[in-house]
């Protein structure tokens, strides 16, 4: 019982709980409306392996990220510190292939291997890049942030593509297919920029670390000040997006739709640029991190509203 409570942290348990939140909102909220009455039966069981192997792939990865990083996290988090002084880290790295292989065996399971085999390829594929995202990836340049973002998004790819395939995605057939697929590639869209955001904003705070056990992170290879305007950038494009979005949504009057995007996405947005620009020690970068991450959130509950006025 004791190691409950380390392994937890080490899996990070709030941010699966995060992949979980988005996968349910978007098969109920989105998916469920969308196709009201004509669900297949089986499809329960198959969303619930899906988010199952999501959260294995996830924790997994959030180990493995541990597992590399001691060195550069006894610099900038010492006190959070759990291998080494609670786990050990061959423990950790048999969690790590245990609930690789689990995560990759739920796909399987869930997809049909042979009719869906690129799903489980592809989960695969997130397991691998987990494991060099950790081991190199997250020390170089862009590259890491970019791996993470893609990452976010493929937990909202995954269960559309569960549903269809790449063929009948792109069917004219089925305005049920084009309008999911839209809704898709649009909360995809955002977690994939406001993950890049977030991870741009976090290599920031982890400077000291990383700077020390020679990473080349964006502000250790461009600085501060060039990383800032790297994130006001895509600040600028998310909100000019959100507010283009949301003239579009106008149209079909959804109002309450239009008041919480305003209001619960964009003005947390600008007052994450505003602090971005005064923004000077750790504890300032690590609150906006916190920030993000809570934009992130309201963005994706945002789903809710869709079902009711889907």
């Amino acid at each position: 019982m004791a190691l409950i409570k380390p392994f937890l942290k080490l899996i990070r348990w709030p941010n699966l709980v995060f992949i979980i939140l988005t996968q349910v909102v978007f098969e109920f909220c989105i998916y469920r409306p969308v196709y009201a009455g004509t669900i297949p039966e089986h499809n329960t069981f198959q969303f619930v392996l899906l988010v199952a192997a999501s959260v294995f792939i996830a924790a997994a990865g959030y180990i493995i990220n541990d597992y590399f990083d001691i060195n550069i996290d006894l610099v900038n988090k010492p006190d959070k510190m759990i291998l080494d002084r609670k786990l050990s880290r061959r423990w950790a790295l048999a969690w790590h292939l245990a609930l690789s292989a689990a995560g990759i065996i739920c796909t399987a399971v869930a997809v049909n291997v042979f009719a869906r085999w690129y799903l489980v390829i592809a989960n695969l594929v997130c397991v691998i890049l987990l494991w060099f995202y950790s081991a190199r990836f997250k020390k170089d340049l862009l590259i890491g942030n970019i791996i993470v973002s893609l990452l976010t998004a493929w937990t909202i790819i995954i269960i559309f593509l569960s549903k269809y395939s790449f063929q009948h995605a792109f069917s004219h057939n089925d305005p049920g297919q084009i309008r999911l697929f839209r809704f898709a590639i649009l909360y995809a869209g955002f977690a994939f920029i406001i993950s890049l955001i977030r991870e741009a904003v976090k290599d920031i705070e982890d400077m000291p670390g990383d700077q020390k056990f020679g990473c080349k992170t964006m502000p250790i290879v461009w600085g501060i000040n060039a990383t800032k305007v790297y994130v006001t950038v895509w600040l600028t494009i998310l909100i000019i997006m959100l507010l283009v979005i949301q003239f579009y949504v106008l149209q079909f009057r959804w109002w309450w739709a239009v008041v919480y995007c305003f209001a619960a996405i964009v003005l947390p947005l600008l007052y994450i640029f505003k602090k971005l620009l005064s923004a000077q020690s750790t504890s300032d970068y690590h609150q906006l991190s916190r920030y993000t991450k809570m934009a992130m959130l309201t963005g994706i509950l945002s789903m809710l509203l869709f079902y009711i006025y889907l």
